[in-house]
This record gives structure tokens, sequence and C-alpha cells, in this order.
């Protein structure tokens, strides 16, 4: 005899908090209640759910799959958050990539690197990856002004907090206009931006537009709200004709 939904929903185990530390966003959570289920909050805010991680897994696996014969990748994560997206990118690319990622708390590699790592088969560890404990927008500042050989082929964000429409369009760290030039210039040509949303924005869309970028979309999953992956491509550069011999 099928179980009624409110009997099962009874029967659901509890959830257990494994670690918490305080942060400027609020307390943040790693909770579980089964093998290979967790939880990450903050401030009491769901962030991610290891049972619901499909938007983030396509998020990887589209900002790289461009790069899955390139010769020697460079790969910028932004957010390790449970190791999905990590782990997604790494299965997009080469044993001879280098992927930086960046974490605004140390604890989440922590978490990644030990209770979490079953998940992604140990994706934090992984010997193509180096995690920096620090704001991905300064590292994509940095690459912006640097030589090309430390720019990207690829910038992946997968931040708890996408592109909204509350967004500064200018001055917004991650996602104003400046934000977004400073991640064209710290890709290589041909380099793909990779951006989770929770919603679609139409000025983020046009943001990236303006700034060069050919912009596509996808809507993992079914039916109801669905995240949205921003794709955005510049373009490959051009050879340069070989002066002609007179």
């Amino acid at each position: 005899m099928p179980v009624p939904f409110f009997y099962g929903f009874l029967m659901a185990k509890p959830w257990k908090t494994i670690e918490s530390i305080n942060t400027d966003e609020g307390v943040l959570e790693l909770r579980q209640r089964d093998d290979h289920d967790f939880l990450i909050t903050v401030g009491g805010l769901v962030l991610m759910n290891s049972m619901a991680n499909r938007s983030e897994v396509v998020l990887g696996q589209l900002g790289c799959k461009h790069l899955k014969t390139h010769a020697r990748p460079r790969v910028l994560v932004g957010g390790l958050g449970m190791g999905c997206t990590l782990r997604a990118v790494l299965d997009s690319l080469p044993a001879t990539a280098e992927v930086v990622v960046a974490e605004l708390h140390p604890v989440v590699l922590q978490w990644c690197q030990g209770p979490l790592s079953g998940l992604t088969d140990g994706a934090a560890s992984d010997p193509r990856v180096r995690v920096e404990i620090a704001d991905v927008a300064e590292l994509v500042r940095k690459a912006a002004k640097g030589d090309d050989a430390k720019k990207f082929d690829a910038i992946v964000f997968d931040l708890y907090k996408g592109p909204h429409y509350h967004t500064d369009k200018l001055k917004d760290p991650l996602y104003g206009s400046r934000a977004i030039d400073n991640a064209r210039s710290a890709l290589k040509p041909g380099g793909v931006f990779s951006i989770w949303g929770e919603n679609f924005d139409e000025g983020f869309d046009k943001r990236l537009r303006t700034a060069g970028f050919t912009v596509s979309h996808e809507k993992p999953g079914r039916g109801g709200l669905r995240h949205v992956v921003f794709l955005a491509k510049l373009p490959v550069a051009k050879k340069q004709p070989s002066p002609s011999m007179n």
C-alpha cells in the first residue's frame, strides 16, 4: 500500500549540524541527515543542497566544454560551495589543466576535503586545483591587468547571489559593467565567461553583450522556477595575414 505523503514527511530524518561559524553574512552551517544529503546555509537561508545541484553541474560543463582538447587550459572558478561545479569543470578538462578556485571561507575548503569529499570524488583535492581564500572579483582584476600567460580560458561564477535587477549597473563588483569589462580582459581570445543565476536578468544580459560577448542561456531541469546559466563567449582572435613577398 502506498505510504501517505504526510506520513513520509513525518518520517524524514532530522538535520544534524556538523559545523557552524560566524561570518559577515550570518552563521554559516553545514548540515547532514543522510550519507549523501547535505545542506549549506547562511543566516538560516539555504545556499545549496547536495540533492539539487543540476544547474551547478550544467554550469561547469557548459563553461568548459570547449577546453576538452586544449593543451594546457587555465580556468578560474568563483565559489567552491560543495564542489559540484568544480567536479563538472574537472570532468570537462584534460589532465594538463590548471584550475584556480576562489573561496571566501577557509572552512568551506575543509568541508569539501572532509565530509563533502565523497560527493565529488575529492574534487577539491585534485592535483589540478589550487584553492585561494580570496574574493573572486579581486582575482579577476589581477588577471585583467596581468600578462597574457596569466589570463584564463574560462571563468566560471558559481556564487550564491547571482545577477538580478537590483544589481548596480556600473559598480557592482561581480555583475556591473566595470566587473564585466574586467572579466573580458581576464580572458584569452575565444574564452568563455559562465555565470549561475537564480533567474534570468535582462540588464545583465545586455551588459554582457555591450562588452563584446556573444551570449546564450540555459535553464537546466524541468518545470517550475528554474535557475539559469549565462554563457558569454569571446570571439577567437583572427590570425594576422602573412606579409606579402615583394
